[in-house]
């Protein structure tokens, strides 16, 4: 692998990339003090804006490191940051990285989380060059599993308590994606082939 830190990754709707200290209002406003978006998530509701800022505040001293990933994503018409999406575990030796992701309510639904993913597991696969990325939801949570299908990812089984998020102890839905899949992928859609 060839880490190559939290690079900014541009698409048509979007740009990715690393937090800074004036983000942590919007993050506190748009994501981190909604239940609703915290509900399936590992660390729990902001209580404050002050939690929040030394939570970016950590992010961005980790940045020296070029082994993170930790982006805020930000739609060219919003301008500030509306959910985040990382790589929350890498596994050097087997050349494996897991992400997670989350948006703010008022923008489910808009395919956001969507293109945020698509364009890092390319960037992972690409750059990076991961062998096997991975990504898991809390089986109540079915609509991220459908982000993750949606690029490509497949369902590799269902850990029956085999995670904690704010619900408790849940039963977890792992999916993953290999290098020679994505590039076949890519190749069928490069020639206009359904997947």
């Amino acid at each position: 692998m060839q880490q190559k830190g939290t690079a900014a990754l541009d698409t048509c709707r979007l740009r990715l990339r690393r937090f800074t200290p004036e983000d942590a209002e919007a993050m506190y406003r748009n994501w981190a003090s909604d239940p609703e978006v915290t509900r399936f998530l590992t660390w729990p509701t902001h209580p404050s804006v002050d939690v929040t800022k030394a939570v970016v505040q950590s992010w961005v001293e980790q940045y020296a490191d070029p082994g993170v990933y930790q982006w805020a994503i930000v739609p060219h018409t919003v301008g500030e940051p509306i959910g985040s999406i990382s790589v929350v575990a890498m596994e050097e030796t087997a050349q494996e990285a897991e992400i997670g992701y989350c948006i703010g309510r008022p923008w489910w639904h808009q395919g956001y989380a969507r293109e945020a993913l698509h364009t890092v597991l390319e960037f992972l696969f690409q750059e990076v060059q991961v062998q096997q990325i991975t990504a898991r939801h809390d089986i109540q949570n079915p609509r991220s599993g459908t982000v993750m299908r949606h690029c490509g990812m497949q369902a590799a089984g269902i850990l029956p308590h085999g995670g904690r998020n704010n619900r408790g102890i849940v039963d977890v839905a792992v999916y993953r994606l290999q290098v020679q899949d994505w590039r076949a992928q890519r190749e069928r859609q490069s020639h206009g082939k359904p997947e």
